[in-house]
C-alpha cells in the first residue's frame, strides 16, 4: 500500500509539472509574440517590457534578446550586460559572443570586440565574419602578422571575395612583404577592377 501510495505521489507531481511547463511556456510564448510585435514597430521599450517580467539569471533565451533590444534602443551599456551575461550561459555558443561584439564596438571597448572574435574562432576556427573582423582589428594595430593569418583563413575559404584579398595584401605589403602581397592586390582588381585602394598598393609593390 506504501508504494502505491508513494507511485501514485510520483505520478502526480510529474503531471503537476509537466501542466506547470505547459502553461509557463504558453505565457513565454504570448510575451515574445507581443515583444516581436513592439520591436517591429520601433518601440523598443515597450519590446523590453513585454519579456523583463520573465527575465532570470538562469534564462538564456531572454537575457539575449535582453541584449539586442537594449543594443537597438542604443541602451549600449545595459546591452553589453546582458550580452556578457549569454556568453556566460551559453560559452560554446558563437551566436551571443556575435551579439555581444554589437554594443562593444558602439562602446569602443575594442580589445573585448578581439576577445570574443579570437573566442567564436576557437569554436569555429572557418568562421570568416570573426576572421575578417578579427583581422581588420589587428591590422588597425599595426600588427600585420596575426592580420594575416586571419585574411588568409578568410581567402582560402572565400578565394575570391575583394575584401579578404584586399585586405591580405595590405597586411602583407605593411610587413614589408612586397612580393607576396602583389598578386592579391591583382587579385582584388580583378574582382572590383579601377579600385583606388588595391591600385595604390599594386604601385607600392613595385
Amino acid at each position: 500500500m506504501e508504494i502505491l501510495k508513494k507511485t501514485f505521489i510520483a505520478i502526480f507531481l510529474f503531471v503537476f509539472a509537466a501542466q506547470l511547463q505547459a502553461q509557463t511556456n504558453a505565457v513565454l510564448q504570448k510575451a515574445f509574440h507581443n515583444s516581436y510585435t513592439n520591436e517591429l514597430n520601433k518601440n523598443y521599450v515597450a519590446a523590453i517590457a513585454d519579456i523583463y517580467p520573465y527575465y532570470s539569471e538562469n534564462n538564456y533565451e531572454i537575457t539575449i534578446r535582453l541584449g539586442w533590444l537594449h543594443y537597438l534602443n542604443k541602451n549600449y551599456t545595459a546591452s553589453q550586460t546582458y550580452y556578457q551575461k549569454a556568453v556566460n550561459l551559453k560559452p560554446g555558443a558563437i551566436e551571443a559572443k556575435f551579439g555581444y561584439v554589437k554594443p562593444l564596438s558602439f562602446l569602443q571597448s575594442w580589445d573585448k570586440v578581439l576577445e570574443q572574435y579570437l573566442a567564436i574562432l576557437k569554436i569555429d576556427p572557418q568562421n570568416t565574419q570573426a576572421n575578417y573582423w578579427g583581422g581588420v582589428i589587428y591590422y588597425n594595430r599595426k600588427q600585420y602578422e596575426p592580420a594575416i593569418k586571419l585574411f588568409r583563413a578568410v581567402v582560402t575559404l572565400y578565394p575570391f571575395d575583394y575584401d579578404g584579398n584586399h585586405m591580405l595584401a595590405w597586411s602583407m605589403l605593411m610587413a614589408g612583404k612586397k612580393a607576396e602581397a602583389k598578386p592579391f592586390f591583382e587579385k582584388a582588381l580583378i574582382i572590383k577592377p579601377a579600385d583606388a585602394s588595391s591600385t595604390d598598393g599594386l604601385a607600392r609593390c613595385n
